[in-house]
């Protein structure tokens, strides 16, 4: 009876352990980013947006540590700049966020760490975030970022052979169609589209970005941003 008792205590001193410390599980994360100072990455880019149809698309995307962040296409890419760059951005600087540990949940059969960010300085159009944290692998599994421009994201990572820096293989994102930023070109041909009946104007759409090809710590200098 005492040695269940023992790891009763155990586990629940490990539990508050965690629930006090969802930065240092963020600092982690973040660490384990750094690795990777600058990367490029061949990009093919899926996207379902209601009333649209598009092809795939190829792009080439450069990132250099913080937030350089640049895309290479003959076609209009859509891609979400929030899980690339400023996702990344704030969670770099503790003092610029509030972090609120949420206990652990199953996240595709991996027991994950829920933590809520709420900056508490302006980065970008941030309101909240959500992540869902694998604490052993130290990445992000699951995004939910709330933004002023684009309304909510919610991002899914799937990682490969880049784990070793926190880069993934592929992202699938869910858009909310009515508030996201898209290409005016692209938004023409949704307005001019047929009109949508009233149970399908709330529509998400997806995007998927698979990624491979990866050039991590090659050296990208700051110009190359600039041009």
């Amino acid at each position: 009876m005492k040695k269940y008792i023992y790891i009763f205590i155990l586990l629940a001193i490990s539990h508050t352990a965690i629930a006090q410390q969802p930065n240092k599980v963020l600092n982690l994360v973040y660490t384990k980013l750094k690795k990777a100072q600058d990367y490029t990455v061949d990009a093919q880019v899926k996207v379902d947006l209601p009333f649209i149809k598009m092809l795939p698309i190829n792009a080439k995307i450069y990132f250099k540590q913080k937030d350089k962040f640049k895309i290479e296409s003959k076609s209009i890419a859509i891609i979400p700049k929030q899980s690339f760059v400023q996702l990344t951005q704030l969670i770099a600087d503790t003092n610029k966020y509030t972090a609120v540990y949420q206990g652990v949940e199953k996240y595709n059969n991996t027991a994950v760490s829920l933590i809520s960010i709420i900056p508490s300085a302006d980065i970008e159009d941030i309101i909240l975030g959500k992540l869902w944290v694998d604490e052993k692998q130290q990445v992000i599994l699951k995004s939910q970022i709330t933004t002023k421009s684009n309304g909510t994201i919610i991002t899914e990572y799937i990682y490969g052979q880049q784990l070793v820096y926190g880069l993934p293989d592929v992202m699938n994102f869910e858009i909310d169609i009515k508030k996201f930023k898209i290409p005016k070109s692209i938004a023409a041909d949704i307005n001019t589209s047929k009109k949508a009946p009233a149970n399908e104007t709330s529509k998400k759409g997806k995007i998927k970005i698979t990624l491979s090809n990866y050039q991590v710590n090659k050296g990208i200098s700051d110009a190359f941003f600039k041009k």
